[in-house]
């Protein structure tokens, strides 16, 4: 058989694990900003501070979401 099942779950799941790993990132920050902009109505004179540890936080979260796509890549091309 020209296709075998094995390779499949390769090509469906990497691409799968990649944009739940976008999705994943997407609700993240978007909680993060939320929580951000209520602390920042809390309390404005910490602003500084909370966005400052607001974008520390979206970077380690986008940096998952990227490390986890560059994996989901490397599935498909080093099978």
């Amino acid at each position: 058989m020209w296709l075998e099942v094995g390779s499949t779950v390769h090509y469906l799941g990497a691409p799968l694990g990649a944009g739940l790993a976008a999705i994943g990132a997407g609700i993240g920050i978007g909680m993060l900003a939320s929580s951000a902009m209520q602390g920042i109505a809390r309390q404005p004179s910490a602003a500084g501070e909370i966005r400052g540890n607001m974008i520390l936080m979206a970077a380690f979260v986008e940096g998952v979401a990227l490390i986890a796509e560059v994996i989901a890549i490397l599935v498909v091309f080093l099978k």
